[in-house]
């Protein structure tokens, strides 16, 4: 099923300060699947601030419970994210999600760039801090790590990847690419930008596609491009659709 813009609810309006409603980009009787803002993180973290699953109530269309987070994304990187709409659902996308066949398609804009146009990297990756989870770094001892990149056009000094996780590792997209000599534009944890100011992490979950019920074609989904990488995406060949 080709994912289509949610029709009109005849449900009540409900209260829905961050626009989440005009961000589904999916929804049926299972799922939805959101375009997720730049910059919203999906949990409360420990400064507090506006997140994603205390707003969820925005995205009941009808039914007695929020629906839940399937996946994560980064605070940072925007597009595709999938939501399960009720605990038969959530399992379901558990096990989609646990044994890999949900395909998930990125696009980045790298400083440099590989050599080749296409190819697969593996690097196994661990905590660099234990104290800190989230913070990652190649260790040949943690957990295998496997993305696989496609070049979709280059510029002078920038290229446009696209890249598909097999393996979901925290920070994986964003650690591989800077292992691998071509760190994520915007990236102030693994690449060269400042922590503040900087122009916003070039990353984004361009689609993704779920196949929930085997006896009917794969739910598919595409998230537009956010404005900040707009610009570096036109200068390495993206047309704008």
């Amino acid at each position: 099923m080709q994912a289509q813009n949610p029709q009109t609810s005849s449900h009540p309006v409900v209260d829905d300060p961050l626009g989440l409603q005009a961000r589904v980009i999916h929804r049926d009787a299972m799922m939805l699947i959101i375009d997720k803002p730049a910059g919203l993180p999906v949990h409360k973290g420990p400064g507090g601030g506006a997140n994603l699953a205390d707003h969820l109530a925005a995205l009941r269309y009808g039914l007695p419970r929020d629906p839940e987070l399937a996946h994560r994304l980064d605070k940072e990187t925007a597009g595709c994210l999938v939501l399960g709409r009720h605990r038969k659902a959530l399992a379901r996308l558990a096990d989609l999600f646990k044994a890999n066949q949900v395909k998930k398609t990125y696009w980045a804009v790298v400083e440099g760039g590989p050599p080749a146009d296409e190819g697969s990297i593996t690097l196994a990756m661990g905590p660099r801090d234990p104290k800190r989870g989230w913070w990652m770094k190649i260790d040949p001892k943690g957990q295998p790590a496997i993305t696989h990149f496609r070049v979709l056009g280059r510029a002078e000094g920038r290229s446009w990847l696209a890249l598909e996780p097999v393996t979901g590792r925290t920070h994986q997209l964003r650690l591989h690419c800077q292992a691998s000599g071509f760190a994520i534009l915007g990236d102030p944890i693994y690449g060269s930008a400042p922590r503040h100011g900087g122009p916003g992490l070039h990353l984004m979950a361009r689609s993704i596609t779920v196949p929930f019920d085997p006896k009917k074609p794969a739910v598919e989904a595409a998230a537009a491009v956010p404005p900040h990488m707009q610009a570096a995406l036109a200068g390495c060949g993206w047309s704008g659709t």
